[in-house]
């Protein structure tokens, strides 16, 4: 743990930076909680937040270190990370403190992610760490200090409306983090600001540069952060070594046995390459997995095409609204046009309509809800319905 009493003035950035942060009152009267990861991007949020004239207090959690697991230390919240965090407390004289929370962040992401693809799901363990250390604890820690907000480097905006504040995608599309927020309660989005989700990438490298911060180069997290060299199946199988059990290859239509694959850890649903069964007339994909009796089912891509999903664990983030909505099933994937059935949010389990077929929705991702640049909220996909299926209900 490490700290710094001394307040510095920092850089003028041109900006009305007490704006972003949304204070309750006059800035040199008010405490903000920075959550820093030693990334760019919450390394500015700290300077904006240091040149409103506030008493800012930056944290870092020690999320893991798995440096012979993954052959690299330092792709977020460890190692080299909370060195650049530090450094940028020290640049702009506040106060930083790094708390240990490897064995929280193990059960709840790490495990929960192994877990998950054992069963033949496709996690998203960003979710659950926003769900979990990220926003719970944080959230926790910045109330004990006693600060007016805690501010986050995601690119998301936070929008005042006359029923308490709405979430909304970033302004630059290229940035927007939205899907992995939707889980946000009412009472978290009351209290964390979110400065970057008006401002493109470029213009915060720039304002990272004015204020001398050592990391302003620094490359921006592609992978999962305790995966950064993307073979998420070797951190799996090292976990859950039942995950690399081989089993059958199975065409979803005929049932005749296709080959034999490396453990269900390796495929998803929608997945193509990889599946090493030759010969076939037609290309063929993942079109669901049996954890059960380790079976990876195959076929053509009209297989693929989901008319429905059954979403559990809903969050709801403000009223409902009578408005066309759109949702998202995987982080990159464009929101498509979609209705609901039941009421949302509290942990409630709804029914998600797709207007057109949709392709590669896999149990255990994400479907985050929207109504135009508005986040509604979202769920976790529990099971589909196929448009072959759906029409032979109908």
């Amino acid at each position: 743990m490490t700290s710094a009493t001394s307040l510095t003035a920092s850089p003028s950035f041109g900006l009305d930076t007490a704006s972003l942060f949304d204070l309750p009152r006059s800035a040199s009267e008010c405490r903000i909680v920075v959550a820093m990861s030693g990334g760019v991007d919450s390394s500015v949020v700290a300077a904006l937040a240091a040149d409103t004239g506030a008493e800012v207090i930056g944290i870092t959690l020690q999320l893991y270190d798995y440096g012979a697991a993954t052959g690299r230390k330092g792709a977020c919240c460890a190692g080299d990370d909370i060195s650049d965090a530090r450094a940028v407390a020290d640049r702009l004289g506040i106060a930083h403190y790094v708390f240990d929370h490897e064995s929280a962040f193990r059960e709840d992401v790490v495990d929960q992610f192994a877990d998950e693809y054992l069963a033949g799901r496709t996690p998203v363990p960003c979710i659950r760490c926003n769900m979990g250390p990220k926003f719970t604890d944080l959230f926790r820690m910045a109330r004990e200090l006693g600060a007016d907000c805690l501010a986050t480097g995601h690119y998301v905006r936070r929008v005042e409306a006359p029923d308490g504040p709405h979430l909304y995608r970033a302004l630059d599309p290229a940035r927007d983090q939205s899907y992995f927020l939707y889980a946000t309660t009412q009472e978290q989005l009351d209290y964390i600001r979110f400065p970057l989700g008006g401002l493109p990438k470029t213009q915060v490298r720039e304002l990272a540069e004015a204020a001398g911060l050592r990391n302003a180069a620094k490359p921006d997290s592609q992978d999962i952060c305790f995966v950064p060299d993307g073979n998420y199946a070797k951190i799996v199988t090292k976990l859950r070594p039942e995950g690399g059990i081989p089993g059958d290859i199975v065409h979803a239509e005929t049932g005749a046995r296709l080959g034999e694959h490396k453990g269900i850890v390796h495929y998803t649903v929608g997945q193509r390459k990889g599946l090493d069964i030759g010969g076939q007339p037609e290309p063929l994909y993942v079109i669901a997995l049996n954890a059960d009796t380790r079976e990876v089912r195959v076929g053509p891509k009209r297989l693929l095409g989901v008319e429905s999903a059954e979403i559990i664990e809903t969050n709801r983030i403000g009223a409902l609204p009578d408005a066309p909505l759109t949702a998202k099933v995987r982080s990159l994937a464009k929101p498509v046009p979609v209705s609901i059935d039941g009421p949302m949010g509290g942990g409630a389990t709804i029914r998600l309509h797709f207007e057109s077929p949709e392709f590669g929705v896999a149990p255990g991702q994400a479907a985050v809800i929207y109504a135009g640049e508005r986040v509604i909220g979202g769920g976790w996909i529990d099971s589909t319905r196929s448009v072959a299926e759906s029409e032979l209900i109908s």
